[in-house]
């Protein structure tokens, strides 16, 4: 692919290795298209974060494509993977230690089918206090650091589907089709609750995004293939 192609716009998908974050990968592929064409500068940008504890699908736009990033953030998202019930977590996930435990004894594979009922359509949610949205001009996650208590109020999303897909408790695996601002961390958390346990968010992958698809996704090592010139692999 050309210098001119890039920055004429391209929409390229990856999938997002775990532990890395969004902008790592943002900024790895920003900085090989530089380096190849031995540029100064060149838009990059990402349609929808993943968390580094994520794997799966990031969407990257380059240069006059990054005006489609809203568009493309908008659309409806695809994910799978598994909860662990029994216990939370602060961050509704493995990014921070256990602190509270919880019976398991009463749970049924009917009724772990059943509790997903609960939250079809649309549903009031409440984001993760480690989360990277604001308030009052502070992340939240700042303020769980600090050991802050603060109000996080709810909001709506859509939850279109969701199915467990295999139950090996304590680890229940599931698929989940959901509106833009869904987080399913908090998803985790609320599926416990409903379950009169606890649960915790033990593994994400993003599978799609409206009609992308992570099986036709780059990895960091094919998109220097098959987009950059030959010459300069390192």
């Amino acid at each position: 692919m050309t210098e001119e192609e890039f920055k004429a716009g391209q929409i390229l998908l990856f999938d997002k290795p775990l532990e890395w974050t969004s902008f790592q990968l943002v900024n790895k592929v920003r900085w090989l298209i530089k380096r190849n064409f031995r540029i100064k500068k060149i838009k990059v940008g990402h349609a929808g974060t993943l968390d580094p504890l994520a794997s799966g699908l990031l969407i990257l736009c380059t240069g006059k494509s990054t005006k489609l990033i809203e568009s493309l953030q908008g659309q409806e998202k695809e994910y799978t993977g598994t909860f662990t019930l029994g216990a939370t977590t602060p961050s509704y996930d493995m990014e921070t230690e256990v602190d509270e435990t919880f019976f398991t004894e009463h749970l049924t594979s009917e009724g772990i089918h059943e509790a997903t009922k609960a939250f079809l359509g649309d549903i009031q949610q409440r984001p993760p206090v480690f989360s990277a949205l604001k308030k009052d001009g502070k992340r939240l996650y700042e303020y769980a650091r600090n050991g802050e208590e603060i109000e996080i109020p709810t909001r709506t999303v859509n939850i279109s589907e969701f199915e467990i897909t295999k139950i090996e408790l304590p680890k229940v695996h599931f698929r989940v089709v959901c509106s833009k601002g869904t987080y399913i961390r908090s998803l985790a958390f609320d599926f416990g609750s409903q379950l009169n346990t606890g649960a915790y968010l033990s593994s994400l992958r993003r599978t799609r995004i409206g009609e992308y698809k992570v099986e036709n996704a780059l990895t960091v090592d094919s998109f220097v293939n098959e987009y950059l010139s030959p010459k300069e692999e390192t």
